[in-house]
């Protein structure tokens, strides 16, 4: 394009006052550049720029609608609050409150004293401690309960999880030296006895949330192994992973663990809790009151946002109000059937096909390996590739499953108050494709 014809950054500005000046220049700026460098101009510069600046301004995070099926999708922040617990945040994201203040006495409080008695009423422990995610937790209870001495941990629990946190580096990054016991698919109670001596610092258990060891296997007896340790001074650690609160989702409870002999349990806020980002220790008072004090303990610690959010989950716990993420694991596929059919209806008069057909969502998270969540989705096909990116980029975001050739839409993981939502954006990505 002839550089002459190029419109002046000036006279563009002056057309859109009402534009934040510093983003609309900049935006101005690169649009002017890139039609320089080749790109065809606008028909209208001025609407252009505008439509620039309003996609600027748009937040990065934003609401997504999720019908993978996955319930505590990695991606889109896991396991998603209740309306109860998300009122809770807001209230105190708002204004000040009392954090670190004991309003009996007017003097300074404790930081967790929302949640400590509601986890140790939960899980049954003695005491409780929160950090800002699973492998923090673990971190600081090795640095605070086994630096400079040993832990002994079966070969087949030397585990990676997401994001390349293994469990050699972490026992290394915690100051501690790793003692690895019995094989890969077998490991029995006199492994770690054989294996300690006065330099043992602790025995540590991890629970295999990502992946499942089958066939020819044998595990510790948790509570023997716990007797064992004890009779030994050593202190059993277990890092459960997905920490589920109750029963019936495929993995123990941390109630579960402790009832078992094990000195302490930790274990993530986001995955079978249902609640924020965090990690949570439970467990001993003295092994509690230790890692409390260590100075690790103050870099890890959560903001009053995490608090908010995870007081209001357990309480919705003790009141029989089980999170969203545990409900949409629980439900029985058929349950799901009727949804599906009416949003088959409204799609139909709208004259989009579909089909309803079986097939397997998962818990997600690095949670349940193995197990499938059955039941029914909505199945489209066609150019599903540029449907699915249309309904990525709608607002709000949708994201389904390509399976097949097809997009599957699973309502497992879709709240019924996104449902108007979710056909809206369907019919109008439809609509958008010329389909």
């Amino acid at each position: 394009m002839d550089p002459r014809a190029l419109p002046a950054i000036d006279r563009l500005l002056r057309q859109v006052p009402q534009l934040p000046r510093s983003l609309a220049l900049r935006e101005a700026r690169r649009l002017v550049a890139e039609v320089r460098a080749g790109k065809p101009a606008p028909e209208d510069w001025v609407q252009a720029l505008i439509q620039r600046v309003e996609r600027e301004q748009l937040p990065m995070l934003r609401p997504v609608i999720n019908a993978t099926g996955v319930v505590l999708h990695t991606n889109l922040g896991r396991a998603p609050m209740s309306a109860s617990v998300a009122a809770a945040v807001a209230t105190a994201a708002q204004g000040y409150i009392n954090l670190e203040l004991d309003l009996e006495t007017g003097e300074r409080g404790e930081r967790l004293g929302p949640v400590r008695g509601l986890l140790a009423e939960l899980c049954g422990a003695a005491d409780a401690l929160v950090v800002n995610n699973n492998a923090a937790a673990v971190l600081l209870a090795l640095s605070g309960i086994a630096a400079g001495r040993e832990v002994v941990v079966s070969r087949g629990e030397l585990v990676e999880i997401g994001g390349s946190f293994r469990v050699p580096e972490v026992i290394a990054q915690g100051g501690a030296r790793l003692v690895e016991v019995g094989t890969t698919n077998r490991t029995r109670n006199v492994d770690y006895e054989n294996a300690s001596g006065v330099n043992t610092g602790a025995w540590l258990l991890v629970h295999p949330s990502n992946f499942k060891v089958t066939g020819f296997t044998e595990k510790p007896d948790r509570k023997k192994l716990a007797e064992a340790a004890h009779l030994r001074g050593i202190p059993l650690l277990e890092d459960l992973g997905a920490g589920a609160l109750v029963a019936g989702l495929g993995e123990p409870t941390v109630a579960e663990l402790l009832d078992q002999g094990v000195d302490l349990v930790m274990f993530s806020g986001d995955k079978l809790l249902g609640g924020p980002q965090a990690g949570i220790l439970v467990g001993r008072a003295d092994l509690i009151q230790k890692l409390r004090k260590h100075p690790l303990y103050r870099a890890l610690r959560v903001d009053r946002l995490v608090l908010a959010a995870l007081e209001a989950t357990l309480r919705g716990y003790l009141s029989g109000e089980l999170p969203p993420a545990v409900q949409m694991i629980q439900v029985e596929g058929k349950l799901l059937m009727p949804r599906l059919r009416r949003w088959q209806e409204r799609l139909k008069d709208a004259g989009i096909p579909s089909t309803i057909v079986e097939d397997v969502g998962f818990a997600g998270g690095g949670s349940l390996p193995g197990e499938g969540l059955p039941g029914p989705v909505l199945c489209m096909e066609g150019p599903v590739v540029a449907l699915a990116r249309h309904l990525r980029l709608g607002r709000p975001a949708v994201l389904g499953r390509l399976k097949e050739g097809s997009l599957r839409l699973d309502p497992r993981t879709v709240r019924e108050e996104e449902e108007e939502a979710l056909l809206t954006a369907i019919i109008t990505a439809w609509k958008a494709q010329n389909l």
